[in-house]
């Protein structure tokens, strides 16, 4: 496998970053050394399952809610804290990692979204649209990574972290009333975030896509086209 694959820059300027960073070396230095990064990346996709199941628990009872804000926090500990404690042991898999890491993101959306595709918070197709472009996006940021050497893990100042905070507090809210009231029209909440979410992951998609094929193209410009042999000169060889 060619080493730039995995030779990439990881970039995150979500509002959260920097603060989360050093919380979680503090963390991961002071872990016991039973609590590997396997275990942690097991973590956060049983977590994930556990939320989508909370989130699909919502159509029997509103206190499902506590099992997605505890789902999603130890998501959190699990999915931020694997790749930290790899670095902080300086027990690296960068290949491992990437692929592992990933996988995961991917398989613990579709439980979340189809959670909420159960729930009856959100439109079942709306679910699968915003799972439809997140995987689209995902994909961009894979395609990035290996043609541009940069990992992007935020978008507007939104990562990963901040999604999980917005889903919490979501859940919340809906175990009060999923219901919200904008422009005097009573609304689903999750029926509005899945909106916003779809048009966010689109722009995404496309600036990011706009902005690495620039980038490429002025790393790798057209050849110029050789020039033609002599005519004449083929016909005297001849």
């Amino acid at each position: 496998m060619p080493s730039h694959i995995v030779a990439h820059v990881r970039t995150s300027t979500s509002f959260t970053a920097a603060a989360e960073k050093r919380l979680l070396v503090w963390i991961a230095a002071r872990l016991p050394p039973q609590v590997t990064s396997d275990a942690l990346s097991a973590l956060g996709l049983a977590s994930m399952a556990a939320a989508g199941a909370s989130f699909a628990a919502f159509r029997w009872t509103p206190w499902a809610a506590a099992g997605v804000v505890a789902s999603l926090a130890a998501n959190w500990f699990g999915d931020s804290l694997d790749g930290t404690v790899a670095r902080v042991r300086r027990q690296e898999r960068p290949r491992f990692g990437y692929y592992v890491d990933h996988a995961i993101d991917l398989a613990g959306t579709a439980m979340l979204m189809g959670g909420l595709a159960i729930s009856g918070l959100m439109q079942p197709a709306l679910a699968m649209a915003v799972l439809a472009a997140y995987l689209l996006v995902s994909a961009e940021s894979y395609l990035a990574t290996h043609a541009a050497g940069v990992f992007r893990m935020s978008f507007l100042g939104i990562g990963p972290t901040e999604l999980r905070v917005l889903l919490a507090a979501g859940a919340l809210k809906a175990a009060r009333s999923p219901i919200v009231d904008l422009f005097d029209a009573p609304l689903r909440l999750f029926d509005v975030g899945g909106v916003v979410a779809l048009a966010g992951l689109t722009i995404a998609f496309a600036t990011a896509a706009v902005r690495n094929t620039r980038a490429l193209h002025r790393a790798e410009p057209p050849p110029r086209p050789a020039p033609l042999a002599d005519h004449g000169a083929r016909e005297r060889v001849a």
